[in-house]
């Protein structure tokens, strides 16, 4: 059903979330203050030399290149991913800069050169994150050679050794590249989770849609029943004034006939929702399976169902678009992966309403059973095709577990090849008859 979503390419999501412009500008005034904040305690304070013209300067840049931005752009401006990369860059430089001059790798703050490259890979296309991190590798590397000291106590000198040198640089790496991973990852998975929620509301109010078409036959009927009277009113006076004119007794007749025709069409649609409002609304358990099951009885593979609970005293279900679609998912997707047979088990008591879906396919593979339901999953063994079992699933399950119901997806006992999904509710959630 929606597992055609699966294949959206990766990037794509990416390139639709772009750096709003007035998120980076309060990062940069925090770095300027920090900078600042920095440079006076060391100069004035702690009294170290340092080069405090340079330093200045290079905050002062920053600063300027900040204003100018605020001033040229709406606090709404969402950048390009070329324009992001290109600030992100310009960051990382000024950072450098001011840490080449300050002692480079030997300078307790120069971690923080992977904060621009965090920031590329949570939020920017893969390709641009890569140039930025390179960039920072390259510029990691010349501040190791940086000539300058560490500013220090006045006759005092601190010499960083070579190994110790090489050794900062290997954090400092190992430190960016993790972290930028890290953040690559989770900003991914938050994306496809977006996506994949949206995909579900869509869903969701595409069936409701479907639900309430009768209400709006119901209103139709309603709005057009008083000017149809009115024509079919006029209609009979019209008959009976020429009835005797051979020339409109033909036109006359037939259109009172047809607003016959139209006044009969208006009742049937308006006893379709009387009756929708009596037995379509709420629907018994039973009832409710054979309808989701009807749309996969034409297929060639067999769809068994079987009652393990007695009819009577069974549940009587709201009509759910959320639960119908969810539940139709499942077993589109278990006759998709069967060979001959899936069977759909219904059984229900006082506390519990459980279906179990099972199919005699392959079953799931280990290593996606347990990621089974996360978007974007698309494996499952399957000897003729890659499958699907990504988008739609999540869907499906987000669907079910909103109305209450816990899902188990698991395999068949080794001797019965398949797969099976167990869907439970508490019986309260799920009987409109229950008090809940």
């Amino acid at each position: 059903m929606a597992d055609d979503v699966d294949n959206k390419p990766q990037n794509d999501r990416h390139n639709s979330r772009r750096l709003r412009l007035q998120t980076l500008v309060r990062l940069r005034w925090l770095a300027v203050g920090g900078q600042a904040a920095t440079v006076f305690i060391v100069a004035f304070w702690l009294k170290f030399p340092l080069p405090l013209l340079a330093s200045t300067l290079l905050i002062a840049a920053l600063a300027w290149v900040n204003f100018f931005l605020t001033i040229r752009y709406p606090p709404t401006h969402r950048l390009e991913p070329a324009a992001a990369f290109a600030l992100l860059g310009l960051d990382l430089l000024q950072l450098c800069a001011l840490l080449f001059i300050t002692g480079g790798l030997a300078n307790p703050f120069a971690a923080l050169v992977c904060v621009p490259v965090i920031i590329s890979f949570a939020s920017q296309p893969i390709r641009y994150s890569v140039a930025l991190i390179v960039f920072a590798m390259v510029c990691i590397t010349i501040l190791a050679f940086s000539p300058f000291p560490l500013p220090w106590f006045n006759g005092a000198e601190i010499n960083v050794h070579n190994v110790m040198q090489f050794g900062v640089w290997c954090s400092i790496a190992s430190t960016m590249v993790f972290a930028a991973f890290y953040a690559y990852r989770v900003s991914m998975e938050a994306s496809q989770l977006a996506d994949a929620l949206a995909a579900t509301e869509l869903v969701l109010q595409r069936e409701k849609h479907l639900s309430q078409l009768d209400g709006l036959a119901a209103a139709a009927a309603h709005e057009l029943g008083t000017p149809l009277a009115t024509i079919s009113v006029v209609a009979k006076e019209m008959e009976r004034e020429l009835k005797d004119d051979d020339r409109f007794r033909e036109d006359v007749l037939l259109l009172r006939s047809q607003s016959e025709r139209c006044r009969d069409i208006l009742k049937r649609l308006t006893s379709l929702s009387a009756e929708g409002d009596a037995h379509m609304r709420r629907l018994p358990l039973s009832s409710m399976i054979e309808e989701i099951i009807a749309p996969y009885r034409e297929f060639p593979i067999e769809v068994e169902l079987i009652e393990k609970s007695p009819r009577k005293g069974e549940p009587v279900t709201e009509r759910n678009a959320g639960i119908m679609y969810g539940l139709g998912n499942l077993i589109e997707n278990a006759v998709d992966y069967a060979r001959e047979k899936v069977t759909v088990t219904v059984e229900h008591d006082h506390n519990k309403v459980l279906i179990i879906i099972e199919d005699d396919g392959n079953g799931y593979a280990p290593d996606i059973l347990t990621r089974i339901g996360e978007p974007y999953v698309t494996k499952r063994q399957k000897e003729d095709t890659a499958g699907g079992l990504g988008l739609g699933l999540f869907i499906a399950k987000t669907l079910l577990e909103r109305s209450g119901a816990t899902l188990v997806f698991e395999n068949r006992d080794p001797e019965s090849e398949g797969a099976r999904i167990r869907v439970e509710w508490p019986r309260m959630l799920i009987d409109a008859n229950s008090t809940k």
